[in-house]
């Protein structure tokens, strides 16, 4: 990189935040190869992980996490990865994020976990994923709700006949 005022290190980093989002794998490898921070994170708290997990671009998640990228690391709004892969019902990035360490239960600040955004959304995949990983279908979150009682609420039926198992 030969221009490096703020103008275009500025450029350079949407143009990162935006290969995240469109996986652009090429793109961050090569960023990744030259020494960016595998954890590089927006004026919002995204990081580049945070960004293709909830864009649903796997190929770039397993990149990122290859380079030790934190599949825990939440956004300034205490939103983690793996929720936003859930909401997307991206299941090869909740499988990734998962075989990666991403912890199963980590609740963002409503005390919602990855399992209960599952059961919310009908998304019974991802949902038997998350219950295969060990997710706790008796956690509840700050109102005291638990998973089978957001899917019952919502009429999430496929969910809810599994967390009724």
């Amino acid at each position: 990189m030969s221009d490096d005022t703020p103008e275009a290190l500025s450029d350079l980093a949407s143009r990162l935040f935006d290969a995240a989002r469109a996986g652009n794998v090429a793109l961050l490898e090569e960023a990744l190869a030259h020494g960016l921070p595998a954890d590089l994170r927006n004026d919002k708290g995204d990081s580049l992980l945070m960004l293709a997990a909830y864009h649903g671009q796997d190929a770039a998640v397993r990149l990122l996490l290859r380079h030790g990228a934190n599949p825990d690391l939440p956004n300034d709004r205490g939103q983690l990865p793996l929720a936003g892969a859930v909401f997307k019902d991206a299941t090869a990035v909740v499988e990734a994020l998962l075989a990666h360490g991403a912890r199963v239960d980590a609740a963002g600040p409503d005390g919602r976990t990855p399992l209960m955004l599952a059961a919310l959304f009908n998304r019974d995949i991802v949902l038997r994923k998350l219950l295969d990983a060990g997710a706790d279908r008796n956690a509840t979150d700050a109102s005291g709700a638990t998973a089978a009682q957001m899917a019952r609420a919502m009429g999430a039926r496929n969910t809810l006949a599994l967390l009724e198992e």
